[in-house]
């Protein structure tokens, strides 16, 4: 949830948005949020299916991903006109609220794509995706299968998911059979429904074979000083509180509806078209067309939603078919990795630290960190790795991370990271290992609180295709040549997180000496 324009959770305005990341500074270390701490972020609006995206000039609830694709890396114009999609895919990968940190640019994305094994997080692929990756196929293979070469960059991420994204297309719908000539596709209740909802205001939006003309308009639904929706992009302030109106196509699978996800019903959305039922509608820069509510007798309404929970389904949306299949994500395994499995020590004030563990422990994993969170401020702090399980809630060292001072003043408001890079070798692959931070605190029992346990299971990959690869050929083709040489220097220079070699978190002499 996002507390909205008033900053206050549970109030009015809050809204049932997308979830992100925790906020994470330029080098990825946690960094408190003013609104959430260190828990994930909200993004500030619910996100738009991405399906029958590709018929719209400009996307996002605000349009502000336009027809015109623009490289972020170079500026340069790689689509004149129709690159909506492309525009609009290379938005969330560097948003520090989504998915990223603070900073990071697309650089730092391309050199991640060329290390790490494609689709490594993810389980039950589909057909087309497992057979991609089955013979170990880096990313920068894949990208030369695509686009001729194996260079990564912005641009070509774009193309490719957008490319997907245009596969998209929901045109087996019972609706789509009936306009095709089969007179039995749709039930007498959903024809009903159909053409008392062309027969009404909605067509004024909701028109043509997407159901919707892709425009913007206030319906009024909250106050515009909330969110300036379309006049944030033109600034123009007859677009304030505008938004982009959306397909009604599979809107039965929808779980909240409009841009701050405040409706959780189909009945909800008639309520409020109807103004009842406590539904309000707010008339400042309101689209003439809802100046007059809009209600439908009980029966019609009841024949409306037939048609669009039903009529309008395509069924292999429904049932994530081809080409609408998808793989699982790493967030839905049922079992978490790592998964918390004791409880902590409490220190100055009974608070007990938090350990922070939602990293996937994948080989090859430079990135991997820890958390804490609810320590005493301004202390010492160590993360004990060990190989074998807690005694009495507590581990015996392997190894000792640290220390590291918390960020935060006073007791229960320290915070910090730990980075722990995970081997690349296929030889730890299933092997467990456990994490616990320790925290210096005279009021702890023996002057020191400690964290919960996380257990963490290193895994190569989630779909079964594990191949070890040669660290040292950074530009993935292949062979060991001047342009590994010439990357590895580039990463070392940035402190870039592929030229750790030893896996120690630093870079120094002995990641050159590897």
């Amino acid at each position: 949830m996002n507390p909205g324009a008033d900053g206050i959770f549970n109030s009015d305005d809050d809204i049932i948005a997308s979830p992100g990341v925790s906020m994470a500074d330029r080098d990825d270390q946690y960094l408190k949020s003013v609104l959430y701490g260190l828990l994930p972020q909200a993004t500030p609006r619910q996100a738009q299916p991405m399906i029958m995206a590709m018929y719209a000039d400009e996307l996002f609830w605000d349009g502000r991903a336009s027809s015109q694709f623009v490289d972020p890396q170079t500026g340069q114009v790689i689509i004149a006109d129709g690159g909506a999609l492309e525009s609009q895919v290379v938005g969330p990968i560097v948003s520090d609220i989504e998915m990223s940190h603070q900073e990071r640019d697309w650089d730092e994305v391309a050199a991640k794509l060329s290390t790490v094994r494609p689709l490594a997080l993810a389980s039950d692929l589909p057909t087309d995706l497992a057979e991609a990756v089955l013979d170990g196929s880096t990313y920068p293979d894949l990208f030369a299968q695509a686009f001729g070469d194996n260079e990564i960059n912005a641009a070509r991420i774009a193309m490719a998911i957008a490319t997907y994204e245009r596969t998209l297309v929901p045109d087996e719908s019972p609706f789509d059979q009936f306009i095709a000539g089969n007179n039995n596709a749709m039930t007498q209740q959903q024809i009903d429904g159909l053409n008392a909802l062309t027969g009404s205001r909605c067509v004024a939006c909701h028109t043509g074979a997407m159901f919707s003309d892709n425009s913007f308009r206030n319906i009024g639904l909250r106050p515009i000083d909330e969110d300036p929706g379309r006049s944030g992009i033109t600034g123009n302030n007859a677009d304030r509180g505008r938004f982009k109106v959306p397909s009604l196509r599979n809107v039965g699978l929808r779980e909240r509806f409009m841009h701050n996800g405040q409706l959780s019903t189909i009945d909800e959305v008639f309520d409020f078209y109807a103004r009842r039922n406590g539904q309000v509608s707010f008339a400042q820069n309101r689209d003439p067309v809802l100046n007059a509510p809009i209600a439908f007798p009980p029966p019609v309404q009841n024949n409306i939603t037939e048609f669009l929970n039903n009529g309008l389904t395509d069924p292999r949306v429904a049932n994530e078919a081809f080409p609408f299949d998808r793989p699982r994500l790493h967030e839905e395994q049922l079992v978490a990795n790592p998964q918390l499995i004791t409880n902590g020590i409490a220190g100055a004030e009974g608070a007990t630290p938090e350990m922070i563990a939602d990293n996937p422990p994948n080989l090859g994993n430079t990135d991997f960190k820890i958390g804490i969170d609810k320590a005493l401020g301004g202390a010492q702090a160590w993360v004990v790795v060990s190989s074998f399980p807690p005694v009495s809630g507590m581990l015996v060292a392997d190894e000792t991370l640290g220390p590291i001072v918390l960020q935060g003043s006073g007791a229960g408001e320290g915070y910090g990271t730990m980075h722990y890079a995970i081997p690349d070798s296929t030889t730890l692959d299933g092997e467990v290992r456990y994490m616990q931070w320790i925290v210096a605190d005279d009021n702890a029992p023996g002057g020191y609180a400690a964290s919960p346990v996380a257990e963490l299971t290193y895994f190569c990959s989630r779909n079964g295709v594990c191949i070890d690869h040669c660290q040292a050929d950074l530009s993935g083709d292949g062979q060991l040549d001047f342009f590994d040489v010439s990357a590895f220097l580039g990463a070392y220079g940035s402190n870039g997180s592929q030229a750790d070699f030893t896996g120690d978190g630093t870079l120094d002499f002995f990641d050159v000496s590897a």
